[in-house]
């Protein structure tokens, strides 16, 4: 992984994204990869993504909801959508 992965993943795990979520397994919630693979190709994934890691969300994986994360300001959450789209 270059550097720029390295840190974004440093940051999932500070936020406590990866208590629920592995980059190449599902765990509770999707793989970071299989959500990259969804959002493959629409122009307004950042923005929905880090709408989700924000406010939470529910019924697009399944029943279990994802939870808001009011820790993570907009930046940050733009920051991981990107990082998660990239893989």
């Amino acid at each position: 992984m270059s550097g720029a992965a390295m840190a974004d993943q440093a940051l999932a795990a500070a936020k406590n994204c990866m208590a629920c979520h592995a980059v190449d397994k599902k765990l509770v919630g999707p793989s970071y990869k299989d959500v990259a693979k969804k959002y493959a190709g629409q122009k307004d994934a950042v923005d929905k993504l880090a709408t989700k890691i924000t406010k939470g969300g529910s019924g697009a994986w399944g029943a279990i909801p994802m939870p808001a994360n009011p820790q993570v300001n907009d930046a940050d959450a733009k920051k991981l959508a990107g990082w998660v789209l990239s893989l």
